[in-house]
């Protein structure tokens, strides 16, 4: 298996295959080359070691609250933490934690996402 099937695969794991797939379809005819970054972000990721899934999605999520305006990619990203084994309250928690660092409104923000993607359920 190589780098891209490894890092779809992964990517499916963690994100969902439906979720994936969107990533892939949307950048097909504008930007492919994306999709093959992406693919080797988490062939790269699962590699390494260090950090395990959970703990990067975290990371994921903490970054994507801190930008602000990221809202579809951290719908994607809290789906994620779910799946790699993230409670809601775990999820809940890292964002409340931003709160004197990043501002109400980009926390608000990802509570906002966060309670879309666990009414899903």
């Amino acid at each position: 298996m190589n780098k891209y099937e490894n890092g779809l695969q992964i990517r499916e794991e963690v994100i969902g295959r439906k979720a994936s797939q969107l990533v892939t379809d949307s950048l097909a005819d504008i930007a492919p080359i994306l999709n093959q970054k992406t693919l080797l972000a988490f062939d790269e990721a699962k590699t390494r070691g260090i950090l395990d899934m959970k703990q990067r999605e975290m990371i994921t999520i903490t970054t994507l609250l801190t930008q602000g305006d990221t809202s579809s990619q951290l719908r994607i990203h809290i789906q994620g933490a779910l799946n790699v084994g993230m409670t809601r309250d775990e999820i809940i928690e890292t964002f409340v934690h931003c709160l004197p660092y990043v501002g109400f409104p980009r926390v608000l923000n990802a509570i906002s996402v966060a309670k879309e993607v666990f009414n899903k359920d």
